[in-house]
């Protein structure tokens, strides 16, 4: 069995940003801009809160699939790659949680 792999979803996400916007809904994000991009993923992330809210298990599964695509969208409409991202949080993994957490500006 393939395991699709976030690093899959972010080839996907480029491939489909080099077709036309007429025909593929992430070169149509794409070309809207980043704030658009940036609209769309906070819509869904509100959308998978709400349904993690009401229990309802199907729903957060669809409504997570739907967070973690608008995020790579967003991603590439700021030119931040998936592995950028990745290497922050292995970085946050060499201590506690906490120690990271309290080690953070703000």
């Amino acid at each position: 069995m393939m395991t699709f792999t976030l690093a899959d979803l972010e080839a996907r996400v480029a491939e489909r940003a080099a077709a036309s916007p007429e025909e593929s809904w992430t070169a149509k994000l794409l070309a809207a801009g980043p704030e658009r991009a940036a609209k769309k993923f906070g819509e869904e992330a509100v959308e998978a809160v709400i349904a993690a809210v009401k229990g309802d298990r199907a729903e957060l599964i669809a409504e997570s699939a739907d967070v973690l695509y608008h995020l790579l969208v967003m991603l590439r409409a700021r030119n931040v790659a998936l592995q950028d991202v990745m290497s922050q949080l292995e970085g946050r993994t060499m201590r506690s949680g906490l120690a990271e957490k309290a080690s953070r500006p703000g």
